[in-house]
């Protein structure tokens, strides 16, 4: 399964300096065997070590000291295999289960920089022990999400369409292909597991029961790795999460959660869930027209998204026939799927934030690309009328707003039409159109 990851992994392994790599993401997105893949493609051994699974064999070569010169020769010792810098490379995978393992990190970039040292972490934050220390400035992280559209096009043998992506004229005449696939992505989504099946069986059933799986092993990992009282607040904001964007709300609401819900209650439950990577928050911003943009964002007022839209398709207990009805896809949850969407696929690249004023006017997304502040409007369909967004460009006068819909691309004063799909895949487009 190709992942656009793999560059940067092996851009990674080609530098003439490198510090230890961290690959970081939720559960079951594909960070172990994206490791196995580039390491079994790219060096002569591997040295592999999953720390969760066989836990009690490895934490021994933890125990003492963690200089890379007393743990290479025990890491020889215990697989049998010569350690050399320039061909072996060395996983550790879900490495938060022994935290002097992460620890490691830190002497293997100061002490033994030659060497290729590979990490994998889930949870990380939150299964640590207290006390342990994060080597910061001392690995390089990389985080791995769900499979994006334009990856799910290269898994189901579709990525011939990629190659129209680019081209006006082309694109036009693949329209309506790309948009029955971008409806098959909102049902399925990007976990690898629910992917795969779907390539060898197309079978809508068999998502489902693999999305439900993977919502029950999420579950597990609240009450495994917290107190009863948080994670029955955390439970309590899962469940709630579809009927936040059954209402159009301009931000998260703590009473819908249950009534007289405050959110200094649930802040540490909606942090886990965050640093989990099992949902992802944007924040407010209170003016439009300055940068950076994180200096003038609201954290108290901001929105949650699912890591997955397929994942949340099964939680919020949408069929495969409202996804795959136009009229219904965009009625149910006031357009939040496409909006879910939209934000999978460009949270990798840009820093999202989303902007709302006293008159009630709010645009979905707002970013900056190339040191410029870009509005985007999500509309429902080929419904474009956008009053929110009109606000916005009255009141700031961006150099370029963005609105993603089913209508074709289009440009016009300021104004880029994308078909939805193009999210995460449409920089030819936009940089035509920014002047930096």
């Amino acid at each position: 399964m190709q992942r656009i990851l793999y560059a940067q992994l092996l851009a990674w392994k080609t530098a003439k300096a490198h510090k230890p790599l961290l690959l970081t993401g939720a559960r079951q997105v594909g960070k172990t065997y994206l490791l196995k893949e580039f390491a079994a493609r790219e060096f002569q051994h591997v040295i592999y070590l999953n720390l969760d699974k066989d836990r009690e064999r490895f934490e021994p070569i933890f125990n003492e000291s963690i200089s890379p010169t007393d743990i290479l020769p025990k890491l020889e010792a215990l697989t049998g295999t010569k350690i050399t810098p320039t061909d072996t490379i060395i996983i550790f995978d879900e490495i938060q289960e022994i935290p002097r393992a992460l620890s490691s990190l830190k002497y293997f970039c100061e002490e033994a920089p030659e060497y290729y040292i590979a990490a994998s972490g889930s949870l990380l934050g939150i299964a640590l022990h207290p006390g342990t220390s994060f080597p910061v400035g001392k690995v390089e992280s990389l985080e791995l999400s769900p499979l994006s559209f334009q990856e799910f096009l290269l898994a189901t043998g579709n990525e011939r369409f990629l190659r129209v992506i680019d081209d006006k004229t082309t694109l036009k005449l693949f329209n309506d292909k790309l948009t029955l696939l971008f409806r098959e992505y909102l049902i399925v989504g990007g976990m690898p597991e629910v992917v795969s099946s779907w390539v060898n069986k197309h079978d809508y059933t068999e998502v489902d029961k693999l999305q439900n799986l993977i919502l029950l092993a999420y579950l597990a990992d609240i009450s495994k790795h917290t107190d009863t009282t948080t994670a029955t607040r955390i439970h309590q904001i899962w469940n709630s999460l579809p009927a936040q964007f059954a209402k159009r709300n301009e931000k998260f609401m703590f009473n819908v959660i249950k009534p007289g819900a405050r959110a200094r209650e649930y802040e540490v439950a909606v942090q886990w869930l965050v640093d989990c990577n099992i949902v992802r928050k944007v924040e407010r911003l209170k003016t439009g027209d300055k940068l950076p943009l994180k200096a003038y964002s609201e954290p108290s007022a901001f929105k949650l998204y699912f890591l997955d839209i397929g994942l949340f398709r099964h939680l919020a207990g949408a069929n495969t026939s409202m996804i795959l009805n136009d009229e219904a896809l965009f009625k149910e949850f006031n357009g939040f799927f496409v909006e879910q969407y939209v934000l999978q696929q460009m949270d990798s690249q840009y820093d999202m934030y989303y902007w709302s004023s006293e008159a009630n006017a709010e645009v979905d997304f707002v970013t900056e690309m190339h040191n410029i502040i870009v509005p985007i409007e999500v509309k429902s369909g080929t419904n474009v009328k956008a009053k929110s967004l009109k606000t916005f460009r009255d009141n700031y006068n961006p150099q370029l707003s963005i609105r993603f819909s089913l209508k074709p691309l289009e440009y016009n004063q300021g104004l880029l039409n994308l078909p939805i799909y193009l999210a995460g895949m449409a920089e030819p487009y936009i940089d035509q159109y920014l002047q930096p």
